[in-house]
């Protein structure tokens, strides 16, 4: 997270503060500006906006959704062969954030790389509802209530709609869906749901126009097919990967399509994680660009 110039600015007057012989007047003032590095003031989310940020954790999927009095994560990140991007990443963003504790942890499906860091969450800081499109592993202990497909809430002036297929027959395809409504304007998270969940997905009231979609199963070749695309009309995407990853996503096909509708296109694996103020219709921040923020620096071994 930056650190805005009239902080860095207040700093060095302390320091200067500080250097001043001891006689010179409130020279005491300069510790409580020189603090304001170790404990920059954090701002406060309007009314009717949403903070989004989608991590950097690899081969895997976590966004960080926060409104002015509540904090939500869909998916937790990937954990395989002694690697844990909810301990390594997730957790120390939300320290840095100042999310004390979740209202709502949302894991899309139980496949490792969007619940394996779930855990480390849960361990770490107090959740108060987990909920899953499926059940996660009898190793990692958690339950989490079933997708409420069809479930609604408004969280200060911010509109949340879950969905899933009532039909799939595989892990991907039962992703739980969650579109997010802030001033207007549309985030869609999809989990890993493919083609056939997709073609659900249009019969339902999420299928509308969407200013902002994480791209289903990381732009694998089975998504993000020509019949969503052109129903959503989404204005960018968000895809969430390992740099050379094994999987080949995004998928070449998926990202001429992209580009052929003239989508906006982040990538954490080239920018890093990315922050999105919804309600406001503004270009976000990619993370690359800040070297002090936290982010994967390899890829994920598969």
């Amino acid at each position: 997270m930056a650190i805005a110039f009239w902080t860095w600015a207040l700093a060095a007057a302390g320091a200067l503060l500080l250097l001043m012989p001891a006689g010179v007047p409130l020279r005491w003032l300069g510790w409580p500006m020189l603090l304001l590095l170790v404990l920059p003031p954090r701002p406060t989310i309007a009314e009717g906006i949403a903070e989004v940020w989608l991590l950097d954790v690899g081969q895997g999927l976590a966004i960080l959704v926060r409104t002015r009095h509540h904090n939500l994560l869909y998916d937790a990140g990937p954990r395989s062969a002694g690697m844990d991007m909810g301990a390594r990443v997730v957790l120390p963003t939300l320290r840095k954030l100042g999310v004390e504790q979740l209202d709502l942890m949302l894991i899309s499906h139980a496949h490792a790389d969007h619940a394996g860091g779930a855990k480390a969450v849960v361990d770490a800081i107090p959740v108060r509802r987990i909920m899953g499109g499926e059940p996660f592993p009898p190793a990692d202990g958690l339950l989490a209530d079933a997708c409420e497909s069809g479930g609604y809430w408004n969280w200060d002036g911010v509109s949340f709609r879950l969905w899933q297929w009532a039909s799939a027959q595989d892990s991907n395809s039962r992703s739980c869906v969650l579109q997010i409504e802030a001033s207007g304007e549309r985030l869609l998270l999809t989990g890993d749901i493919e083609r056939a969940a997709e073609q659900a997905l249009l019969g339902s009231p999420l299928a509308v126009a969407t200013d902002w979609l994480q791209a289903p199963h990381h732009g694998s070749r089975t998504s993000s097919t020509m019949p969503l695309l052109n129903v959503l009309q989404p204005k960018a995407v968000l895809i969430s990967r390992g740099n050379g990853n094994s999987f080949g996503h995004p998928h070449p096909t998926v990202i001429a399509r992209y580009r052929k509708l003239a989508m906006g296109i982040y990538d954490s694996a080239q920018q890093g994680a990315v922050h999105l103020q919804l309600g406001t219709f503004s270009a976000p921040a990619t993370m690359r660009q800040q070297r002090r923020f936290w982010r994967d620096p390899a890829p994920l071994a598969e």
